[in-house]
């Protein structure tokens, strides 16, 4: 399938499509991953992957593209939602060095961002070790990927 959309639904109690995130989801605030839900799984899924990505941010370190701020794998292909702050599943590094989910956090002045929170179905349950990056973690589902969609949030550090 490669990295295509598909009819995945990605939806969050916390901010709607193209919505401004809720400062208790960042790094200005309790720093709690949001509620996410999807629907219009494709068939086959077995497992899931979450990432959360800010492609509006200055290159980090290595000069990759934008900031990662969450990525979560290993999750069942029955599971069709997280709850807010959850520490199930397993963790990856994101691009503040740490494990887990680390919020919204532009700099000043930078102006609104964009976060986008992927969901990845994958066609079978890969087991991978705890503390991929988001490009290992990529390079690894790639050839299981089924389906993928995101839900666009926006945040603005005042």
């Amino acid at each position: 399938m490669g990295f295509a959309l598909s009819d995945l639904t990605v939806t969050s109690a916390a901010f709607s499509q193209g919505g401004a995130i809720p400062a208790r989801h960042t790094g200005e605030g309790a720093d709690v991953s949001p509620p996410l839900a999807w629907s219009r799984v494709p068939e086959g899924t077995r497992s899931f992957a979450v990432i959360c990505h800010d492609p509006d941010a200055p290159l980090v370190s290595g000069g990759t593209y934008g900031f990662v701020h969450w990525v979560l794998y290993n999750i069942p292909g029955s599971v069709t939602s997280l709850e807010e702050g959850t520490s199930e599943h397993t963790a990856g590094r994101n691009d503040f060095g740490k494990s887990g989910y680390g919020g919204p956090m532009p700099p000043n002045g930078h102006g609104v961002h964009h976060y986008y929170f992927w969901v990845l179905a994958l066609d079978r349950e890969l087991g991978l070790e705890p503390g991929l990056t988001l490009w290992q973690l990529l390079e690894r589902i790639e050839p299981h990927l089924i389906g993928m969609n995101r839900l666009v949030g926006t945040y603005e550090r005042k």
